[in-house]
């Protein structure tokens, strides 16, 4: 539970940071090469929030068991390269989170999470972006345990106003750097 407070928070965090810069951006005038470097630059932060949204309802999807959700951040024809295998399709990726993923299994009751500071989110343009992060799964308990770690490269598109995953690389975890 304390894993998912601290998903909340970050994400009201986020949206206040959004909210604080767009309110005394917006009352500013300027002239309209102004105005676009700022509707740019507020489309910049709003593309970045959505893409970190990214990687918050993947873990929440593996902490809940929701593959529908875990789905809804896939292209259709998004590729998964994981454990020397290539997966093609939003079928073949659904099937492998269903019966492969170790998150997923019923006997697993793991909190997954993502340590802030391994993030990495690179804007390519408008529409392309890659990003990646790093899944930490821990067992709740007393003490809570780390039970595995795993880092993931995606390759995002913005398709029809939303971001999604096109291309994944699964990869072990860099090691930490505290």
């Amino acid at each position: 539970m304390q894993v998912r407070t601290l998903l909340r928070a970050r994400t009201l965090l986020a949206a206040g940071i959004v909210a604080a810069l767009v309110v005394p951006i917006s009352a500013l005038g300027g002239t309209t090469s102004r105005a676009a470097a700022k509707t740019a630059s507020l489309q910049k932060l709003a593309n970045l929030y959505e893409i970190d949204q990214i990687e918050v309802k993947f873990h929440r999807a593996t902490s809940t068991h929701n593959l529908n959700l875990m789905m809804s951040l896939w292209a259709p024809n998004a590729v998964f390269n994981i454990n020397q295998e290539t997966l093609v399709g939003k079928a073949q990726i659904r099937h492998w989170f269903a019966t492969e993923n170790k998150a997923f299994m019923t006997q697993n009751h793991w909190q997954s999470d993502t340590p802030t500071y391994k993030d990495r989110i690179h804007l390519l343009n408008g529409s392309h972006a890659t990003m990646y992060f790093e899944c930490d799964y821990i067992q709740p308990g007393n003490p809570a345990t780390v039970v595995g770690s795993a880092g993931v490269t995606h390759s995002l598109q913005k398709i029809k106003g939303k971001w999604l995953i096109t291309n994944s690389v699964g990869s072990t975890a860099t090691p930490s750097t505290y």
